[in-house]
């Protein structure tokens, strides 16, 4: 499932620590968390910065987001791998908490990930997530408009999200507020709006969903 429900997470990390992460999530996260409900759509090194690692995870909605996330990080697989995680992470509250713009405008997702990173196929493919910002919330207007300019130049947006506006029942984990945001997925760049952007260049891990 994509997700009614999305969480785009940034974190900042300690200088050189990016690959001892990535090792720990490919291994200990992604199936401990999709046990419980959640759904680990991709994780990503930031080509742009060597000590970011961005990821995504969906929930179904958000009355059952916080009783999973509380399963999760009151759960054994936290307890006994929450200070090797830590350890690489600097600050982890560049959070945009998303849901889809449409019923038809989230991911496609392949059925199965790679079991382990020596069963991946090499990755060559980057995934290019833009974030649009305004000061106040999109809508169906601007959706519609989007969707126009883009066909018009032959772009194909992969998925496209924009800010959920419900309250973060876990506090524990805090997200960015006051924040307007339209985010769209790509295979590639490209300039369709006039509006303050941040656009993130992605690689995916060898056990990304995404890829």
């Amino acid at each position: 499932m994509t997700g009614a429900v999305v969480e785009l997470r940034q974190y900042t990390l300690r200088p050189g620590q990016r690959h001892v992460l990535i090792e720990l999530f490919d291994r200990e996260f992604v199936e401990s968390q999709e046990a419980l409900g959640m759904a680990i759509l991709g994780q990503f090194r930031d080509l742009d910065d060597p000590d970011r690692f961005v990821w995504l995870r969906a929930f179904p909605d958000l009355a059952t987001r916080a009783e999973r996330l509380q399963a999760f990080y009151s759960g054994p697989i936290w307890r006994a791998n929450s200070a090797a995680a830590n350890a690489t992470m600097i600050d982890v509250d560049n959070v945009l908490l998303l849901r889809p713009v449409s019923p038809d405008s989230g991911f496609a997702l392949p059925p199965v990930r790679p079991a382990s990173p020596d069963d991946a196929t090499p990755i060559t493919s980057t995934l290019v997530a833009t974030i649009h910002y305004r000061d106040r919330p999109f809508d169906v207007a601007f959706a519609e408009q989007f969707r126009r300019v883009a066909s018009e130049r032959g772009v194909e947006p992969m998925a496209l999200f924009w800010t959920e506006y419900g309250e973060n029942a876990f506090p524990a984990l805090p997200v960015r507020t006051g924040v307007h945001a339209f985010v769209w997925f790509a295979r590639e760049h490209a300039d369709l709006v006039d509006l303050p952007t941040e656009r993130l260049r992605l690689a995916p891990t060898p056990r990304s969903l995404l890829r």
